[in-house]
């Protein structure tokens, strides 16, 4: 599986990244560069649940995946005009937009596929990566995923979770994630438009424990005629 990412600014300047995934995890599989910076290191605002050690791993795997996409945009403002192309197995997408909307696009692709397993969860959304989703969009798509996965939980026996318990932990630990990923990119950059890009992210996060239930209650009328099957 390969993604590419172009970001063309009015200057003219243009970066393009193209992601490649192991096929049978969706972990990251494209090489990282060969000289990481000091906020990649473990110990640079590491996060307090974070399993690794520094005498095990020297480099933040998250904050590693995105060096590059940090040093080529990472001076860009947040509203800085610039155009995204994206190419996908399935589809490609052309939209003009600000740098920290593109810049949040491709985030929510590296970040989970990087190897830290708090974002972990999310890999079912980078497989199906739809850049540029409206906020109901990931609240479909992150509720969708939770419960595909209590039907393979239900397969094993395990205990089922209809509540989506589980799934507000999964946010409550990635805004543990998201806030010492600010940290990092406020030391690593010029611009905000990369802080920015996690920020919106976060305030997804942030949200969702709180909000989930009403915003699923609002798609409700969709499903009236499985509501009404009579089986």
């Amino acid at each position: 599986m390969e993604i590419s990412y172009r970001y063309t600014l009015d200057t003219g300047q243009t970066e393009t990244f193209l992601f490649r995934f192991n096929a049978d995890t969706l972990e990251a599989d494209w090489p990282l560069p060969s000289v990481l910076p000091d906020w990649a290191l473990l110990t640079f605002q590491q996060c307090s649940h974070c399993p690794f050690t520094p005498e095990d791993t020297l480099f933040c795997p998250l904050a590693a995946r995105l060096v590059d996409v940090i040093s080529r945009l990472g001076h860009l403002i947040s509203y800085d005009a610039l155009l995204v192309e994206v190419d996908a197995p399935e589809r490609s997408i052309c939209l003009r937009t600000s740098a920290q909307r593109g810049v949040s696009s491709v985030l929510g692709l590296i970040i989970p596929t990087s190897g830290c397993p708090y974002t972990a969860f999310f890999r079912p959304m980078a497989r199906f990566h739809l850049p540029f989703s409206t906020q109901d969009e990931t609240f479909y798509r992150a509720a969708s995923m939770y419960m595909l996965a209590q039907y393979f939980l239900n397969e094993k026996a395990e205990t089922v979770d209809l509540h989506m318990d589980g799934l507000t932990q999964i946010y409550r630990d990635m805004e543990v994630v998201n806030l010492k990923l600010v940290e990092r990119l406020k030391a690593a950059t010029k611009g905000d438009s990369t802080v920015n890009a996690v920020i919106i992210l976060d305030l997804f996060a942030k949200s969702m424990p709180f909000v989930l239930e009403d915003r699923l209650e609002e798609f409700r009328y969709l499903f009236e005629p499985f509501l009404d099957a009579k089986v």
